[in-house]
């Protein structure tokens, strides 16, 4: 009878006022909360479960050495180890030559293809499909493709030279052509993103700005630097970090076109890392390494971003 009664003023008070009884409104928005929330816990739990617990465990096991089943900590002693390695300057020489290569073509090439794309009015549809098809494929399937057709005798590429009278390569079998090899397959199954977002950014730019340098006598060429690159900028900077810390992690394509070779010219960081956990049975040298390559390229994204933010300002 008594909570009868201290409702009904309120209700009362809230009909002739048109608003919500204050305990109704801290209800309906506790629910539509709980419900949001309910939505993003299970992302926040598969995040937590499949990115932040295994970096934490790959921190503690790099300072831990496992010896008859019992875990030690042992400090420094697996970086020492690593930092004492011959592989281990030579992998990250191999993983720089990669990025600097890869920079060159698998930065341009997507800016350039968006940039064609773009020109055509009535099939941009079909050429989307066909430049992001590689994505869509298998990645191993995709690099076996290319490990028939970069085959130093029966190869489609080397038929094709020699067709064309031209001198015929040894691609994977070569330490001067085995890196570039893998810079080729890496740009053809990996561009079709970056192309879609590059053109997302072309397309938002503008028409005005073309139209005015076009009547100031301005060519393709410098229509493209002094209006497409401008107004690309920050999607530019973003996908040229996002593609450095990609490449530095390069595996995929050494693991199953030259595993590592020949003559070790493909080895990288993370196929090291790889080395060391199921060839050498070295779990927490393989999480000390992974440490290491975490901290260089957060290092680098710091830099890089303050260097943004700087460039920005001034």
């Amino acid at each position: 009878m008594t909570t009868t009664l201290t409702r009904g003023p309120a209700r009362a008070e809230a009909a002739r006022t048109g608003n919500p009884p204050p305990g109704g409104a801290w209800r309906r928005a506790l629910t539509r909360n709980l419900r949001a929330h309910a939505f993003l816990i299970g992302a926040l739990l598969c995040f937590a479960l499949f990115t932040w617990y295994p970096m934490v465990r790959e921190i503690v096991m790099s300072f831990q050495k496992v010896r008859y089943g019992e875990t030690h900590w042992v400090g420094f002693d697996n970086f020492r180890q690593i930092f004492a390695d011959p592989e281990f300057w030579p992998a990250w020489q191999h993983t720089l030559e990669f990025t600097g290569i890869a920079l060159f073509f698998g930065f341009v090439a997507p800016f350039v293809s968006a940039i064609v794309i773009n020109e055509f009015r009535h099939a941009q549809s079909y050429l989307r499909i066909l430049v992001y098809l590689p994505v869509m494929l298998p990645p191993v399937a995709g690099i076996l493709l290319f490990k028939y057709f970069m085959d130093p005798g029966y190869g489609l590429f080397n038929q094709i030279l020699e067709a064309l009278h031209l001198p015929t390569s040894s691609w994977l079998a070569s330490q001067d052509t085995a890196m570039l090899s893998l810079v080729i397959v890496s740009t053809w199954a990996n561009m079709g993103s970056a192309t879609l977002v590059y053109l997302a950014a072309l397309q938002s730019i503008p028409g005005e700005l073309y139209e005015a340098a076009e009547l100031d006598g301005a060519g393709l060429l410098r229509r493209i630097w002094h209006v497409t690159v401008p107004q690309t900028r920050l999607i530019l900077s973003l996908m040229l970090m996002l593609q450095v810390v990609a490449t530095m992690q390069m595996f995929t394509e050494s693991f199953v076109l030259t595993g590592g070779g020949p003559q070790g010219s493909t080895t990288t960081v993370v196929y090291l890392l790889y080395n060391y956990a199921f060839s050498y049975d070295k779990f927490n040298t393989a999480a000390a390494l992974g440490v290491v390559l975490l901290l260089v390229l957060g290092a680098f994204s710091a830099v890089y971003l303050w260097l943004e933010r700087r460039g920005g300002e001034e």
